[in-house]
């Protein structure tokens, strides 16, 4: 994409043209439009980007030198900012220069590498990257004057900070960490219930006997029934374990943190209360080239659970993956106060499709360092191979 393309774009922030952003069109913005925005100066940043921080259609978000232990989670509301209310709930400071541990049940904040200067026409939206989910830390973005987490407005300028909550294990932090990650969007290009079918019709977005599409999403099933993983079920995490160094990779071992579930006849798993697991989706997903989804809850109603912290699947996921069409999607559970019997095949959460704005120059799991293409029942990879 040449320089004169990008100029014709006719979107500016602050008056100066975003060189790399398509001039029409609604959709999730590609890497190299994410990278035109931080040229133009809509993404702040002391530090040159890391080589593998702008995904297909994200970019990581990376912890700043300076976290606060606080009180209690909080959104600022219309009428203030972040650095108002730590006056009012910060219990202590880390320095993450050397890398500090973050306790279970405990909030923190931290004000993110990244800040923003978003032209009128474009919004973003957060999530934590799968690996942070696969730990079961809760993670949400926040901005000056925000009433919703996650979300932030076309045009908004000013600091990124990320709520940090470990829920099961203890981890290691430090400046530049990644624990959640950003896109960014041009109008709405959600995908109805009649273009959905349509384009499941034709690139079969779920590899099962039937798709449910219904309203705006697939329904996406557990699978309990130890079939294609040896048995296995999936995982339980263990409670008073070793923390764990966010940024190594392969470092632990599996049974030092999670206990492997294994069927025994049963195509059903009682969720402990408060307990967290590690499961498979019954279906393999696909994401085409020029669509990117994400993981939603399919209904709070239907149980006593959690589904899917982290939900962004970039495009490319499962797109020919192992010489076929189609990878699992992993499903991060957290049961709730009361025991719940989760059963084979039910369903958990629905996949929304959305257009990209343009199809990314690289795609998921191609030298990017994809950690899960045609995946399995996979932990993070901070975990080493279990067999």
């Amino acid at each position: 994409m040449t320089d004169r393309y990008l100029a014709e774009a006719g979107v500016t922030v602050r008056g100066v043209a975003v060189e790399g952003l398509a001039k029409e069109g609604e959709g999730i913005l590609p890497g190299h439009a994410i990278a035109a925005l931080a040229r133009a100066g809509a993404i702040r940043t002391a530090d040159a980007f890391d080589g593998d921080q702008i995904q297909p259609a994200s970019l990581d978000l990376r912890l700043g030198t300076v976290a606060w232990r606080i009180r209690a989670s909080f959104l600022p509301g219309p009428g203030s900012t972040v650095e108002d209310r730590l006056g009012q709930l910060a219990l202590h400071r880390l320095d993450l220069t050397d890398g500090e541990v973050l306790e279970t049940g405990c909030v923190y904040l931290v004000e993110l590498q990244e800040a923003l200067a978003l032209p009128p026409g474009i919004a973003a939206a957060a999530n934590p990257k799968s690996s942070t989910g696969r730990l079961d830390v809760f993670t949400r973005v926040i901005t000056d004057r925000a009433r919703a987490f996650d979300t932030i407005a076309p045009g908004y300028n000013g600091p990124l900070y990320l709520e940090i909550s470990p829920r099961t294990f203890p981890i290691l932090v430090r400046k530049g960490s990644r624990l959640s990650q950003i896109r960014f969007r041009r109008g709405d290009a959600r995908l109805d219930e009649v273009a959905l079918t349509a384009l499941n019709a034709r690139e079969r977005l779920v590899e099962a006997s039937r798709a449910d599409v219904a309203g705006n999403g697939i329904a996406v099933s557990v699978d309990l029934s130890g079939e294609g993983f040896g048995g296995l079920l999936g995982f339980r995490a263990k409670r008073h374990t070793g923390l764990i160094d966010v940024d190594k990779r392969a470092a632990c071992d599996v049974e030092d943190y999670w206990e492997p579930l294994v069927t025994r006849g049963r195509r059903e798993l009682v969720l402990d209360p408060d307990a967290f697991y590690i499961l498979a989706s019954k279906e393999a997903v696909h994401v085409p080239p020029d669509y990117a989804a994400e993981m939603v809850p399919f209904d709070p109603l239907v149980g006593e659970f959690r589904v899917h912290y982290a939900g962004f699947f970039d495009p490319g996921f499962g797109h020919d993956a192992a010489g076929g069409r189609g990878a699992r999607a992993v499903l991060e559970v957290r049961s709730r106060e009361v025991p719940f019997i989760l059963e084979d095949g039910q369903i958990v959460g629905r996949l929304i499709y959305e257009r990209m704005l343009e199809r990314p120059q690289v795609l998921y799991g191609e030298g990017l360092g994809s950690n899960y293409q045609a995946q399995g029942l996979k932990l993070s990879k901070h975990f080493r191979p279990w067999a």
